[in-house]
Order: C-alpha cells, then sequence, then structure tokens
C-alpha cells in the first residue's frame, strides 16, 4: 500500500469536449474538498456521486473553472484508493490551471507514467497480467486486439494461469512432504504422481503457447514489407490499404526514397505495413540509401509483399529478388491486372508457391478480399474468427510460459532417470515462480518499474 496522494491529467492533450484531472491516495478527497466550492462538501459525499461546482484558487479565492467532480471511495475504485475526477472543459489553458491548482495543495504531487494503474496492482485490485492488458486495450491496433486485451483485462487469462500455479503447488507440498517424512510416502509412488501432474500442468502450457504466435501477431500486427522494383505500383498498394494517399505515387521510378511505415486493419487481420523504396542497383546516392533500408526491413519483416507489374515482363531484378525471399513469408502481389498481360505466370509460379500468388487491380481496388484470406491461411490457418479469445500476446508471458514449460520436463526426465525427490523439488519449484512471475507474485521492484513506465501519463 502505498501512502501519498497522485494527480494527473488522464485524457489527450488537445482540445476536446471533456478533460478529466485524476486524483487517487488517502488525502485525495480532502485534498480535493479545499478548492472545489459546490452546495455539498466532498468530505460528507457518498462513494459514486457526481457533483457541480467550481475549482477555486485557494490563495485569491478566484472562480478557475466550472467542473463536474465524481467521488469514489476506496476500496471500490480502479487504483483500489479514495479517487476524485474531475472533468473540466477540454483544451490545453482550462485543464492547466486546473491542474496546477490541484498540485498546489499539500502532500500531492504530479503522478508518474502508468502510476495509477500501478497502484491497483500493488493494492491487489489487480494482478501484473491484468495491469499489462490495460497498456494493450490502449495501444489495440484492431477489433480483434482490443477484445483479447479486453479478456485479458477481466482476468480470463489470469484464471487459467493460477489454475496451473495451484496444480503446481499441491505437487510440491506432496514432495515436502515425502521429504520431511519419508517413512510415511513410497518414492515411487511420488515419482509417478511427480510424472503425472507435470505433464497435466505441460498440456496446459501448451495449448496456451499454441496461441502465442496468433497472440503476438494480434498484439503487435504482422510486420509487412511492401517491395519490388521501381514502379510496379507499390505506394499505390499502401494508399490502397490505408485509403489515404500517404505515399506519392508517379511514373517517375525511384519516387520513393525511405521506408514509409502505417498501421492497417485488413478485414480482422492488423498489418504494421512498411512501403519500401524499389530495390535496383543505382547511382544515386540518396536512392541508394532507400534501397539500402528496403534490405534492412525485408530481414525485419513478419511478411513480404513482393509486387510484381502484370504488363512488364520478369526483370532479372525480380528473379534475384525472388530467389532472395525463397523460403521466407512471401505473398507474390501481380498488380495492374486490368491491363494487358505481359509477364509469364509459369515463370513466376514456377519460382514462387502458386497458393501465394495474389492477383490484384490497385487502380480498380480488385482484389483485397483475396490478399486478406491469403494472409489468414498464411498466418491463422484460415480460422481467425475462431471463437475463442484466450490468447497469449505478451512476449514476457510467453517467455516465463516456455520457462515452466523446460523447468516441469527437466523434472519429468529427472524422475524418470532416478534423481533424488530433493533435487527434483528444484526443478517444480522453478516451474511455479515462473508462472507467479506472469502475474506479478514474483517480481522485483525493477521490473513493475520498468512495465509501468511505457504507461501513459493519468493511466
Amino acid at each position: 500500500m502505498v501512502h501519498d496522494t497522485i494527480a494527473a491529467i488522464s485524457t489527450a492533450v488537445g482540445e476536446g469536449g471533456i478533460a478529466i484531472i485524476r486524483v487517487s491516495g488517502p488525502d485525495a478527497i480532502e485534498a480535493t474538498s479545499r478548492i472545489f466550492r459546490s452546495k455539498l462538501s466532498l468530505r460528507d459525499a457518498e462513494s459514486h456521486t457526481v457533483h457541480y461546482g467550481h475549482i477555486v484558487d485557494p490563495v485569491t479565492g478566484e472562480q478557475v473553472e466550472e467542473v463536474i467532480v465524481t467521488l469514489m471511495r476506496g476500496p471500490k475504485s480502479f487504483t483500489a484508493e479514495d479517487v476524485v475526477e474531475i472533468n473540466a472543459h477540454g483544451g490545453v489553458v482550462a485543464v492547466k490551471k486546473v491542474l496546477d491548482v490541484v498540485l498546489l495543495q499539500e502532500g500531492l504531487r504530479l503522478a508518474e507514467p502508468g502510476e495509477f494503474t500501478k497502484r491497483a496492482f500493488l493494492n491487489g485490485r489487480i494482478d501484473l497480467m491484468q495491469a499489462e492488458a490495460v497498456i494493450d486495450l490502449i495501444r489495440s491496433k484492431s477489433d480483434r486486439a482490443f477484445s483479447i486485451a479486453r479478456k485479458q483485462a477481466e482476468g480470463t487469462l489470469s484464471k487459467r494461469i493460477k489454475a496451473l500455479r495451484q496444480t503446481v503447488i499441491e505437487l510440491l507440498a506432496h514432495i515436502e512432504v515425502n521429504i520431511d517424512y519419508p517413512e510415511h510416502d513410497v518414492e515411487d509412488l511420488t515419482s509417478a504422481y511427480i510424472r503425472e501432474q507435470s505433464g497435466k500442468t505441460l498440456e496446459e502450457i501448451g495449448k496456451l503457447l499454441k496461441t502465442a504466435n496468433e497472440g503476438k501477431i494480434l498484439r503487435e500486427g504482422i510486420m509487412t514489407a511492401i517491395v519490388g522494383r521501381p514502379n510496379v505500383g507499390k505506394s499505390s498498394l499502401l494508399n490502397m490499404l490505408v485509403q489515404e494517399n500517404k505515399a506519392i505515387v508517379t511514373d517517375i521510378p525511384g519516387t520513393t526514397r525511405d521506408v514509409i511505415e502505417e498501421y492497417v486493419t485488413l478485414g480482422s487481420i492488423p498489418l504494421r505495413l512498411l512501403d519500401t523504396a524499389g530495390i535496383r542497383e543505382t547511382d544515386d546516392v540518396v536512392e541508394r540509401i532507400g534501397v539500402e533500408r528496403s534490405r534492412n526491413a525485408l530481414e525485419e519483416a513478419d511478411l513480404i509483399l513482393f509486387v510484381l507489374n502484370y504488363n512488364e515482363e520478369l526483370h532479372e531484378d525480380d528473379r534475384a529478388l525472388l530467389d532472395q525471399l525463397s523460403g521466407r513469408p512471401v505473398i507474390v502481389v501481380i498488380n495492374k491486372t486490368d491491363l494487358s498481360g505481359k509477364l509469364n505466370m509459369e515463370e513466376v509460379e514456377r519460382r514462387s508457391k502458386p497458393d501465394s500468388i495474389v492477383r490484384m487491380s490497385v487502380l480498380e481496388e480488385e482484389g483485397l478480399d483475396r490478399l486478406e484470406r491469403t494472409i489468414s491461411t498464411m498466418f491463422f490457418e484460415g480460422k481467425l474468427d475462431s471463437g475463442d479469445l484466450t490468447y497469449v500476446s505478451n512476449v514476457r508471458h510467453i517467455s516465463l510460459l516456455k520457462r515452466a514449460q523446460q523447468s516441469l520436463l527437466d523434472a519429468i526426465e529427472a524422475s524418470n532417470a532416478g534423481i533424488p525427490i530433493d533435487l527434483i523439488q528444484i526443478d517444480v519449484r522453478s516451474a511455479w515462480e515462473s508462472l507467479g512471475e506472469i502475474l506479478g507474485d514474483e517480481v522485483g521492484d525493477s521490473l513493475i518499474d520498468q512495465i509501468f513506465s511505457q504507461f501513459c501519463l493519468g493511466k
């Protein structure tokens, strides 16, 4: 439990109808009462009530702003502390003036990034997995990513991790009884129990890890590089996907000189699009830098959209790129199918996978549905619309689940090899601690600070 009181603006900076200043801590109600004038004092108000009045400068007595104040007494609040939310007129000046008056009150300080959510965690209202889901809610790039984050914030995934941890702690208790009172147990039976319980837990961890790849993609988006020779329609494809003219499109090869990044949702699939400079040999110094950055983007990409011009014959640069991309997750986009065909499709199919070739006309806006289906099949086995939203999407969680998995595999292996039970206990305890670290039960202050520093101020 923390003992000071914090305040911060909880809405985005800029103009808007309403801006909110959130105050949380033991002095939240008392401090706000000193600057809030209304018919009823906040000190006497019931929890979860809304009050109209004015914020007043305690030094000059001047009315600073007309506001609506919401009062929530702990522990029934987001932070599990007393919370006051001051709703002022939106606008940089108005909200800053209110915050300045609030922070003048004795014992109040400006909140650190993510400190309200951090207090909810430290006060036991939510676990660390739920807290991390809050930032995923804010950063969601698609409806599906938002739904997954919302489920995690509600504790759906936490319940499964807690159930796994309970199974492991029961196993630990059984082992410790065997160690402390060997005369009351048979070691062969304990070894069999270790293998049985570890196997059950491994099965459940395996189910969760099966969702990890899809969950990570839905959370972060598929890093997608749009590549090809100059003037095949890469920037036009980007503009079509984004539904804006983000990239300059001309008939002059080499127009795109740098990597342009945009987020877009294609159906239910979040894509982090990288429109790259046309890859070719060039004497232009600036274009050469852009080409080099394009090659770097290729190395980092989860998916490559390799664009070819249906109206042109296959060029040696195209062949070289196709060979270079062999074995990578590539979709060959045949653009400009509204024009007469000069491209040797037999050769293209020979050099790539026929089921990863998508014919499109960016000009006519045709082929987007085929592109979506192909990406869905490649990354989600065509089952993206499954109703199960219990995905593991956080890299930290995935890493810890794999660590717990390995510890239990080591325990089973040690048991099969006849290793003494007190040594097997070390592996089982390691699995229990790794699962606890996901929930925040076994983490240090430095990791907690690092996680919450990623949040925006006021959340």
